[in-house]
């Protein structure tokens, strides 16, 4: 990634941008999910339905947290599905002594030009890995929500594009509360998905340890598609037509949330969940949504962001199950 010429705008730094992608038929955008999907299954065994929301969240400009306990496969399964592209892939290691420096990157004095030169952080890549990211303090974690949001970054006054696509999937540790930091409402509304493995099926396990013991094959995994197949299949994920009533059903959705629990689903998360949505009718073969396609992407698409009213005894998903009974497709 290369700084363009500095006659822009003062303190702002354009970074060159990719030539518009080949726009694929929603058939060759089913068939590249499927064919990274079913890569990623040679590392991962179990968890088709994680892989798959995954990779549709990638599809429709989306970021994903990955929540679960220890040893699950959290971080295998975000590296297998980053080495599945052609794509610059970075992994941050989140602890409570990281910097905003160290993800963003910062200026550092040049001794033989005698001026400052910016040195780009891992968040300069097109799949970011943030490892057990509430580890690390709210100062820290905040360095990701101008990037998430506005695949951008500041630094000193000065604005750097980040090279599309760009996506962060982050694991967080959900044991040890007592040494994490709770994440930010913010940053939790700017993922797309919240997903949970939970513990392997026996006869997966006994594959998965089948395929480990020797050679980990996530050492002989290779790409299968490009960074241009995937600039294209998100251009045309975008296309896929959303009718009024969808829309309508998503905002009826959103408000049930907003009036039946302390904090309910944002105008992001019904974005979130309506590009969810195309990206799933893509993979069905279908150029446009329909009420299915919103309910299957709802519960990881929008219960992370419903906080239930203090001393309910409920949770953001019971919310979010509650709204998708009660409120009709009209």
């Amino acid at each position: 990634m290369t700084d363009a010429n500095t006659d822009t705008e003062p303190g702002r730094v354009e970074t060159t941008r990719p030539e518009p992608p080949h726009r694929p038929s929603i058939d060759e955008v089913g068939d590249l999910a499927r064919t990274v999907i079913g890569n990623t299954e040679q590392v991962i065994v179990g968890s088709h339905d994680a892989i798959e929301h995954i990779v549709t969240a990638m599809l429709g400009r989306g970021h994903v947290l990955l929540e679960d306990v220890p040893g699950v496969g959290k971080t295998m399964l975000a590296r297998a599905i980053a080495r599945s592209f052609e794509s610059s892939f970075s992994r941050v290691q989140f602890t409570p002594d990281l910097l905003p420096s160290d993800v963003t990157g910062t200026n550092v004095f040049n001794q033989k030009t005698r001026e400052f030169e910016f040195r780009p952080g891992p968040i300069f890549a097109n799949v970011v890995l943030g490892d057990e990211i509430n580890r690390a303090p709210p100062k820290t974690q905040s360095a990701l929500l101008e990037a998430m949001e506005e695949s951008q970054v500041t630094v000193d006054g000065t604005t750097h594009a980040l090279e599309q696509p760009f996506t962060v999937i982050a694991t967080q540790n959900a044991i040890e509360r007592n040494r994490t930091y709770e994440l930010p409402v913010a940053e939790v509304d700017r993922f797309m998905k919240r997903l949970e493995l939970g513990y392997p099926e026996p006869d997966a396990e006994s594959a998965m340890l089948d395929r480990t013991v020797g050679t980990h094959p996530i050492e002989r995994l290779e790409p299968v598609a490009t960074l241009d197949q995937l600039r294209g299949a998100r251009a045309a994920v975008g296309e896929i037509t959303v009718k009024g009533p969808i829309r309508e059903y998503v905002t009826r959705l959103a408000n049930y949330t907003r009036e039946r629990a302390e904090l309910g689903v944002s105008p992001r998360g019904s974005l979130s969940v309506l590009r969810a949505a195309q990206a799933r009718a893509a993979l069905d073969g279908r150029g446009y949504v329909i009420p299915d396609d919103v309910k299957r992407e709802a519960a990881v698409t929008l219960a992370h962001r419903v906080r239930p009213a203090s001393g309910a005894d409920r949770t953001g998903r019971d919310v979010i199950e509650a709204a998708l009974s009660a409120v009709r497709v009209e």
